[in-house]
Parts: C-alpha cells; sequence; structure tokens
C-alpha cells in the first residue's frame, strides 16, 4: 500500500540530502504513519486507518463518527 493518511491525504515527498561540500543526493521524506483501530459506537464495529500523528490529533478533537462523516462526503470508502 502507498504511504498516504486516508485523513489528511498527506504523502511521500521528495527532496535533497545536502552535504557539507554542498553536494545534492535525492531521497524522500516520509509522513509518520501509524496504523490505527478505532471502535465507532453509533456502526457498532472497528475501523482500521492508516493515519499521520496529525490525523490523529484531529480525530480526537473532532471525534472519529465526525471524521468518518468528512471522509465519506469526499468519496472515500471507509
Amino acid at each position: 500500500m502507498a504511504r498516504v493518511c486516508e485523513v489528511t491525504g498527506r504523502k511521500t515527498i521528495t527532496g535533497y540530502h545536502v552535504s557539507k561540500a554542498n553536494n545534492h543526493v535525492k531521497r524522500k521524506f516520509y509522513p509518520n504513519l501509524q496504523v490505527k483501530r478505532f471502535f465507532v459506537e453509533e456502526e457498532d464495529r472497528w475501523v482500521t486507518l492508516k493515519l499521520t500523528a496529525k490525523a490523529i490529533h484531529i480525530i480526537n478533537k473532532k471525534g472519529i463518527s465526525a471524521v468518518l462523516k468528512e471522509m465519506r462526503a469526499e468519496g472515500k470508502k471507509v
């Protein structure tokens, strides 16, 4: 699977490692992804999501049901 957050959409970006001699070598910056399970009381089931640390904070703030509702409105399958 791709390294993409299911809530925020953050993904791998590219950049350069720059040495002291100013040599540029391509590298990748990966998002801080975690696999988390949440229990949705309204649906009486567990939902597993691949999230960034920022998305976990968003879920703690808004609630899992509100975040799932927004994801479904965007057309994402949960």
